[in-house]
């Protein structure tokens, strides 16, 4: 008797196991029509793209007639160039918020170990020459790692000391200036080499370039605006206003081709522009 009384309760158990199935299936089913009706009643609204966004700015063609080794820091981007053991280009991006950092300056260059043809300390070392940052740790305070980065020999180029500590800094003060005025801006800098190099420097024969060039876009501001400026490497006579070209200019002189995920139209309005005044007379 006691095996038909378990047997019979495992055949309630399984039809009541059996009316939970079912019933849960209709009560799915019932949910998944509702949840169409009113799905094709409000449909939900499409994603639209946030106005003002232009892709990646920090992006460069770089002039498919120089050797170039792509690599992204955590504050810029760099295309090295192995034969001249300098940087083609570098690019990054400038917020209004990393003006505000906080972290001091480094001073550990280092060789990176991932960039074929990288210099060393000891090539600039009694060569005359100033270890000129690119991207200039002035602008790497937001991030400890970004700052010890941008002391790579990857964003280095020699750079006479008048030059270095004169026009050049004074535009990278500028800079900084104008990202706090119009919250981001993005740069790419670097030697301008479609010539003979000054001279050679240290063991590797590290190329010194004649000039430099550094691109500016601020592509958000009202109206968007670009500037380029091209300075000598040395003392630059007139300051900066006397470098001051059109992007299109720079892109002519080095084959780089920079900012082309601006919308076409966006691009040639910036990048014909050569206003100086316009930037000159922005004020915090």
């Amino acid at each position: 008797m006691a095996y038909k009384y378990i047997k019979s309760s495992r055949r309630k158990s399984s039809r009541k196991s059996l009316s939970s199935l079912i019933l849960t299936f209709v009560l799915l089913g019932c949910f998944w029509v509702a949840n169409t009706l009113t799905c094709c009643n409000n449909p939900e609204p499409e994603m639209q793209q946030v106005p003002g966004e232009y892709g990646n700015l920090m992006k460069v063609v770089t002039n498919p007639d120089v050797p170039s080794q792509l690599k992204s820091y955590t504050g810029m981007d760099v295309s090295f160039n192995a034969d001249c053991h300098i940087p083609n280009w570098v690019s990054w991006e400038l917020t209004e918020e990393k003006t505000n950092g906080t972290v001091p300056r480094g001073d550990e260059f280092f060789v990176d170990p991932e960039i074929k043809g990288c210099a060393y300390d000891y090539d600039y070392r009694g060569s005359g020459y100033d270890r000129g940052h690119m991207a200039p740790a002035g602008d790497m305070k937001w991030s400890q790692k970004a700052m010890d980065e941008c002391f790579s020999f990857a964003n280095m180029c020699p750079q006479l000391h008048s030059l270095n500590n004169g026009s050049w800094k004074s535009l990278e003060e500028k800079c900084r200036t104008w990202a706090q005025i119009d919250g981001k801006i993005y740069i790419v800098c670097g030697p301008i080499m479609d010539e003979t190099p000054l001279e050679y420097i240290g063991d590797s024969k590290v190329w010194v370039p004649r000039r430099f060039f550094k691109v500016i876009i601020a592509p958000y501001s009202t109206p968007a605006r670009g500037i380029g400026f091209i300075m000598p490497n040395g003392t630059v006579v007139g300051g900066m206003q006397n470098c001051a070209v059109s992007i299109d200019e720079v892109e002519k002189l080095t084959g780089h081709d920079f900012f082309s995920t601006l919308p076409d139209d966006v691009e040639e309005q910036i990048e014909s522009q050569c206003n100086f005044h316009q930037w000159s007379t922005l004020k915090k």
